[in-house]
C-alpha cells in the first residue's frame, strides 16, 4: 500500500508539472504498465483530482482545474518559492492584489515547516520590491497567460492597441515579463508572421484552442531584453549611433549603467546606441559622454542637424553666463 501511495503521489508530481503527458511516457517514468497507470489515474479521480484524457495523436493524460481545489503536491524548493513570491506580489500591481494575496499568504506559511519558513524569511528579507506606476491587471489573466507560455498552447484574443483600434489576434504565447510599470506579453503572431508584443492591461477575452505549437527560439535568446528593447524602440522613435574613440571594456567602465548596450566597433573604438523620445532626450544623453572622449555621431542627417542646432543654443547660453 505504501507503494502505491507514493507512486501516486509521485504521478500527481508530474501531472503537475506538464499539461499534456502521453501514456506510454507517462508510464515509462513511473516503471509501470499502460494499465496500472489507468488504475492510478482512478485513484487520483477518486481523490477530487480532474485527469482528463484525450485520444488520438497530441492526446494524453491532463490534469483539469476542478470544482474544488485539491491538495497540492510541492517540493520544499517550491513552498519557499512560493511563499517569497506571495510577499513580493504585494506590490506587483495585480487587481485586488494586496488582499487576497496577503490572505493567500497568510493560509500558506501557516502550513510551512519552522525550517522553510526560517528560509523563506531569509530569501524574502534580502528583496525589495517597489509598486509598478501602471494600471493594474486581473491575476487570472496573468495565470491564464503564463500556463499558455508554459504549454506552449496556442491561444486567441481580443487586443486594443494604444490608439484605440481593435482587433482579435491568434498567438504562440512565449512569455510574459514585467516592466515595472505593465505587464507585457511576448508572442508569435501568426496573422502577422512575427514576434509581437502586448500590454496585459489591452488584453481581453482569451480562448485557450488546446493546440500545442513547438516553441520558437526568441531572437537574442533572452525573452525579457527583446520584450525591454521592443518597447524603448516604440516610446523612442530617434535613433542614432554615438562612436566613441575609446576601448569597449574601458568605455563600460567609464559610462556605467548608461553603456549597457555598448558594442565593438572599428579601430579599437566602441559604438553606443541611442534612443530617445525627442531631441532634448538624445542632447541630454550625450552630456554623459566624457569631456576627453572624442565622439562622432551617426545617423539620419536631419536628426544630426537638430542635435547640432540645439547643442549649438546650450553653448550660446551657456556663454551668456
Amino acid at each position: 500500500m505504501a507503494d502505491t501511495a507514493s507512486r501516486v503521489l509521485e504521478l500527481l508530481a508530474l501531472l503537475q508539472t506538464h499539461r499534456v503527458w502521453p501514456g506510454p511516457q507517462l508510464a515509462a517514468r513511473l516503471d509501470i504498465t499502460e494499465r496500472t497507470l489507468r488504475r492510478d489515474i482512478e485513484r487520483l479521480r477518486e481523490l477530487g483530482y480532474r485527469v482528463e484524457a484525450e485520444r488520438g495523436i497530441g492526446g494524453g493524460y491532463r490534469l483539469e482545474a476542478g470544482s474544488h481545489l485539491p491538495p497540492l503536491l510541492l517540493s520544499e524548493e517550491e513552498a519557499v518559492t512560493i511563499a517569497v513570491g506571495l510577499r513580493s506580489a504585494v506590490a506587483q500591481g495585480l487587481v485586488d492584489g494586496e488582499r487576497t494575496t496577503l490572505s493567500a499568504l497568510a493560509k500558506f506559511e501557516q502550513l510551512l515547516p519552522p525550517a522553510l519558513r526560517t528560509r523563506t524569511d531569509a530569501v524574502a528579507a534580502t528583496l525589495h520590491t517597489t509598486p509598478p506606476r501602471g494600471i493594474p491587471v486581473s491575476a487570472e489573466l496573468l495565470g491564464t497567460l503564463a500556463l499558455a507560455c508554459r504549454d506552449h498552447e496556442r491561444i486567441r484574443f481580443a487586443y486594443r492597441a494604444a490608439d484605440g483600434a481593435e482587433s482579435r489576434r491568434s498567438v504562440e504565447p512565449h512569455a510574459v515579463v514585467s516592466l515595472g510599470r505593465s505587464w507585457m506579453l511576448l508572442a508569435w503572431d501568426r496573422d502577422r508572421v512575427d514576434w509581437r508584443t502586448f500590454r496585459l492591461d489591452r488584453i481581453e477575452d482569451v480562448f485557450g484552442t488546446r493546440v500545442v505549437f513547438p516553441p520558437r527560439p526568441v531572437p537574442g535568446g533572452d525573452a525579457a531584453a527583446y520584450v525591454r528593447g521592443s518597447v524603448r524602440a516604440v516610446r523612442a522613435p530617434l535613433q542614432l549611433d554615438v562612436l566613441l574613440h575609446e576601448d569597449l571594456d574601458r568605455m563600460r567602465v567609464r559610462l556605467g549603467g548608461w553603456g549597457a548596450e555598448l558594442r565593438a566597433a572599428e579601430d579599437g573604438c566602441c559604438i553606443w546606441p541611442l534612443r530617445g523620445e525627442s531631441v532634448a532626450h538624445l542632447v541630454s544623453a550625450l552630456a554623459w559622454v566624457p569631456a576627453d572622449i572624442a565622439f562622432e555621431l551617426r545617423g539620419d542627417p536631419v536628426l544630426l542637424a537638430d542635435i547640432a542646432a540645439a547643442a549649438g543654443r546650450l553653448h550660446a547660453g551657456a556663454s551668456g553666463i
